[in-house]
């Protein structure tokens, strides 16, 4: 335990003297108000709180003992209330039904071809979110944590050949500490060992559906970056427009793959306070992303990421029976030096951004797909 405190000691002091080094040489004419601060600071408190709670919270109702509830189902549910918050925020955004009766049918119905584009992430990122149920079943929280970093690494290569997008030898040269991290983390992590709920996991199988998750999660991402280019569609009418696809694609899949269990069940079947705590956060992650890609910085958000990964790992050790070894701090260590290296900016220093856009996300555990 000294050593995890050590550790996270380690990374605040390291992360501040960076950020120290950056903006204190940053000129009048970029320097926030006061209101943009709060919102920055309090972005990031909400990405490090919903990146961390998500994946604890997400483990431990795929362990608890008693009914398990339907992962398939959880990722439609987290769809709908996507839908409905969006839908919510277009209206107080129109100022009233009748202009979000006009976006609506301006966007959608007169624009069809421009919905139809956005099917492709749409039915990635709901194969994505259930990978990653699978993936929380099979890994403690603090490795699933680490690994899960490598979408970085596959969201910058398919930026390379789908945007054409050029990356600096220091983020390659991060990028290979990445996947050297990530390797480290999962040496340890052999055998099965049955869950409380009586559901055995698999280590490997968690490995196989993280990798698998991050490489849709960086194809949608690239992908949904290539198609918004140029566009004027506010973020949250294109979550609509994924929600029109994904919300189908999302109840086809949970009645292929548990109809019998629902049909002799229930589609609610298992859920607790937890389960929907999960599904809440999930939903709002979306939201919370938009505001951080908005007001806050690279730099920022790989802090945000220490600080999810190292909490993850104290968490698990209290409530999980987690055991920290030499060969996961190593790894660990190594994915958030890569996290740093790969957001490191290359000179300028950070401006706010007038308006929300797509870009490469470098935060961690973020279950919710993010625009």
């Amino acid at each position: 335990m000294i050593m995890l405190l050590n550790w996270f000691i380690f990374f605040i002091f390291f992360y501040f003297l960076l950020y120290r080094s950056v903006y204190m040489k940053t000129p009048p004419s970029v320097t926030q108000t006061g209101h943009q601060a709060v919102l920055k600071y309090t972005s990031l408190v909400l990405l490090v709180v919903q990146n961390a709670s998500l994946i604890l919270i997400m483990r431990y109702t795929r362990t608890q003992p008693g009914d398990m509830f339907i992962a398939t189902s959880a990722v439609a549910v987290v769809e709908v209330l996507k839908l409905a918050m969006c839908l919510i925020l277009l209206l107080f955004e129109q100022k009233g039904i009748v202009g979000l009766t006009k976006l609506l049918h301006t966007t959608i119905v007169l624009g069809p071809l421009d919905t139809i584009k956005v099917a492709v992430p749409s039915f990635i990122y709901t194969f994505q979110n259930n990978l990653l149920y699978i993936a929380i079943s099979n890994l403690d929280a603090a490795t699933y944590q680490v690994s899960y970093q490598l979408k970085i690494l596959t969201t910058a290569l398919f930026s390379v050949f789908m945007l054409q997008r050029s990356l600096s030898k220091l983020q390659w040269f991060a990028l290979l500490v990445l996947f050297t991290g990530v390797s480290l983390v999962q040496v340890q992590r052999q055998g099965s060992k049955p869950l409380a709920s009586g559901v055995a996991q698999n280590p490997f199988i968690g490995l196989m559906a993280v990798v698998a998750a991050c490489i849709t999660s960086g194809f949608a991402g690239v992908y949904f970056e290539k198609i918004l280019k140029g566009s004027d569609v506010s973020v949250w009418m294109r979550n609509v427009q994924l929600c029109i696809f994904s919300i189908p694609i999302s109840l086809i899949t949970m009645l292929l793959n548990d109809g019998a269990t629902i049909r002799e069940h229930g589609m609610f079947f298992g859920y607790n306070f937890y389960v929907w705590l999960v599904i809440v956060i999930q939903a709002l992650g979306g939201l919370i992303v938009a505001v951080v890609v908005k007001y806050t910085d690279n730099i920022l958000k790989g802090f945000a990421t220490t600080i999810a990964i190292i909490v993850s790992c104290v968490v698990s050790v209290y409530f999980f029976s987690f055991e920290v070894t030499a060969m996961f701090m190593l790894g660990a260590t190594l994915v958030i030096i890569s996290v740093f290296l790969y957001s490191k900016p290359s000179s300028a220093p950070p401006v706010v951004k007038d308006k929300l856009t797509p870009e490469l996300e470098v935060s961690s555990g973020a279950v919710a797909r993010s625009v």
